[in-house]
């Protein structure tokens, strides 16, 4: 972590991992913003790599609406990102708005989200002293003594097409680049990441009451690349369990469950598969939301978020 700081500009993207990706688009796609005709507020809290010293743990919350303006469809929302990973902490808080525009079956919309970000480091926590050799000088003036943060303005876009049965997005984030200067030795730089996600939901025609939905998620800022596949059960289109892999990463066991009309509770474990495994007791991440209706469509078919049907 320390090798971050001993260049004067620092490239860093901070944007977290996320196994429940299927059941919160707008924590990273903008232009999911009002899908279907939910009202819909969720939180969702991470742990990844407990037992780890300084392992990352985020938590997001998103609030969500679509609205009609004469013939037209719009949603807007707001994030919340609290991030903590290692030394460094990145907060941000976007305004987000999408348009949404019938074609086929579905809606395709495109979104922006617009706000702040604030990255900080505990520089505090740090102690070269111990560490004195040829590598570390206790005097690095590249790694911030005390506590740093600095904020800065932050923008990202989207796009985003859902149907009744399956859903395709791609945004990216930062689009700004944002530049944090701590003092007059040590900044840090938010670089870009890609998002590319879809899933798919088909009931199976001999037993009405299963519904399998494959999904996936890519996550990249061109350099590292994050894959993640899952294929999730529904029984009755109240409970929920399913399996996803992360490439050369972790398995995902994941659990969920409506727990009345629109309220949703959803759990992951994420075990690693490489050397952590023996380090770590995995990831366990928690989500929960409330959808509820306020556009009222005069058809009896209802279209809601593929996830609610």
């Amino acid at each position: 972590m320390l090798g971050l700081l001993a260049v004067i500009a620092v490239r860093a993207q901070f944007d977290p991992q996320m196994g429940q990706y299927m059941y919160m688009p707008t924590a990273f796609n903008p232009a999911a913003a009002g899908e279907g005709d939910l009202m819909k507020v969720a939180g969702m809290h991470r742990m990844q790599y407990v037992d780890i010293t300084n392992a990352p743990m985020s938590t997001w919350f998103t609030f969500a609406s679509p609205f009609v303006i004469g013939k037209t469809r719009h949603g807007a929302g707001v994030r919340f990102l609290n991030d903590r990973y290692g030394l460094f902490t990145n907060q941000a808080f976007h305004v987000q708005y999408a348009y949404r525009h019938k074609i086929g079956k579905g809606y395709l919309s495109a979104g922006v989200d617009l706000g702040f970000v604030n990255v900080g480091f505990r520089g505090d926590s740090v102690n070269l002293k111990d560490m004195e050799d040829e590598y570390h000088d206790a005097n690095d003036q590249a790694v911030p003594s005390g506590s740093k943060s600095g904020m800065k303005f932050d923008m990202g876009v989207g796009l985003y097409y859902c149907t009744p049965i399956w859903w395709v997005g791609a945004s990216y984030s930062h689009v700004t680049r944002p530049t944090i200067d701590w003092d007059d030795y040590s900044e840090v730089t938010l670089v870009g990441t890609m998002y590319v996600s879809g899933g798919y939901r088909f009931r199976l025609k001999n037993h009405r009451d299963w519904v399998l939905t494959p999904s996936a998620m890519v996550m990249s800022d061109f350099v590292s690349w994050d894959v993640n596949l899952t294929l999730m059960c529904d029984y009755k289109d109240r409970y929920r369990w399913g399996l996803g892999y992360r490439i050369d990463g972790s398995v995902n066991i994941l659990l969920g469950i409506d727990i009345i009309s629109g309220l949703q509770l959803g759990y992951s474990c994420e075990l690693p598969t490489n050397k952590l495994m023996l380090e770590s007791y995995g990831s366990h991440e928690i989500y929960l939301a409330y959808g509820f209706d306020i556009l009222k469509p005069k058809r009896t078919n209802k279209y809601k978020s593929v996830r609610y049907l």
